[in-house]
């Protein structure tokens, strides 16, 4: 099981702030968000925009795999506007 942060726009598609969910202990970034996104559909719109971090380090949604641990944080930080 892994908390689920998600911020500013991630988290008005999903509704929630914080959540935890059971995922593969090995899987890859981009499997990680498929099963994200099968629990709160509203957010592929965000899938290209969106900036993935476990652990607190920036992950790239592709074939990089990763090896979670019971309780890791995954954060889902879409593009943040500003001037």
């Amino acid at each position: 099981q892994v908390s689920v942060l998600y911020f500013a726009r991630s988290a008005e598609l999903a509704g929630l702030r914080c959540e935890t969910l059971s995922v593969p202990q090995e899987i890859t970034s981009l499997q990680l968000w498929e099963e994200i996104v099968k629990v709160h559909p509203r957010l592929a719109v965000i899938r290209d925009q969106v900036i993935f971090a476990v652990r607190q380090e920036y992950v790239l949604l592709g074939d990089q795999l990763l090896v979670l641990q019971p309780g890791d944080e995954v954060a889902i930080i879409p593009p943040i506007s500003g001037g």
